[in-house]
C-alpha cells in the first residue's frame, strides 16, 4: 500500500447545499484539487467539484454526492488524505514530512535514538517527535540546529544533542 499524506481535515459545514470548510495543511492551497481524489482513513473517495479559498490555511469545498449541509455536518473531523506518489517531486533539501515519519533517528556519533513518529506545529513552529526504543517519546524543536542532517535515501536523520544530554546514550 502507498504511503498517505494528510492534505486536509474538514472542520465543517458550510452553507446549506453541501460544503464544507477544511483546514488545509499543503503549501499551496490552490493546488489542492491537482491532486485528484482524496481518501479517508477507510478508504472511502471524495471528489472535489468545487474548491475557493477562504481565510488563510482554511477553503471551502464542495464534493460529488455531498448535497446538504446534514451529509457536510456528519463529515466534520474526518481527515483527507491522497498518495505520496500523487504529490510533485521535492527539490534538493526539500521534503515532506511524510517522508521522514519511521526514518532512525541518530546521535553524531552513529547511535540510534529513535525513530521519527511525527512532526507537529502547534503554533511557534515545527516540532519533531522521536520514539524512542524504549517507549518514550521526545519532542525537539525541527531546526536545521537540532536536525542537521536529513538523508531520505538512507533512512535516517541526524539530531544534534543538547549538550546537557551528551553523555547519555539517550535524548531525555
Amino acid at each position: 500500500m502507498a504511503r498517505e499524506v494528510l492534505l486536509a481535515a474538514i472542520i465543517g459545514a458550510q452553507g446549506l447545499k453541501g460544503a464544507v470548510k477544511v483546514k488545509l495543511f499543503t503549501e499551496a492551497p490552490e493546488a489542492l484539487p491537482s491532486y485528484g481524489p482524496l481518501r479517508d482513513k477507510r478508504g472511502k473517495t471524495y471528489e472535489i467539484t468545487a474548491f475557493r479559498a477562504a481565510k488563510p490555511g482554511e477553503a471551502v469545498i464542495s464534493f460529488s454526492g455531498i448535497t446538504d449541509r446534514n451529509a457536510a455536518e456528519a463529515l466534520k473531523g474526518t481527515e483527507l488524505f491522497v498518495d505520496r506518489d500523487a504529490l510533485p517531486a521535492t527539490a534538493e533539501e526539500e521534503f515532506y514530512h511524510a517522508d521522514l515519519i519511521g526514518l532512525d533517528a541518530q546521535d553524531g556519533e552513529g547511535r540510534i535514538l529513535g525513530k521519527v513518529a511525527a512532526i507537529h506545529n502547534f503554533g511557534a513552529g515545527d516540532v519533531i517527535e522521536i520514539l524512542r526504543p524504549d517507549g518514550d517519546n521526545v519532542l525537539l524543536a525541527f531546526t536545521r540546529e537540532t536536525v542537521p542532517t536529513i538523508d531520505i535515501a538512507g533512512g535516517r536523520i541526524l539530531v544534534a544533542v543538547p549538550e546537557d544530554d551528551e553523555d547519555n546514550d539517550h535524548v531525555e
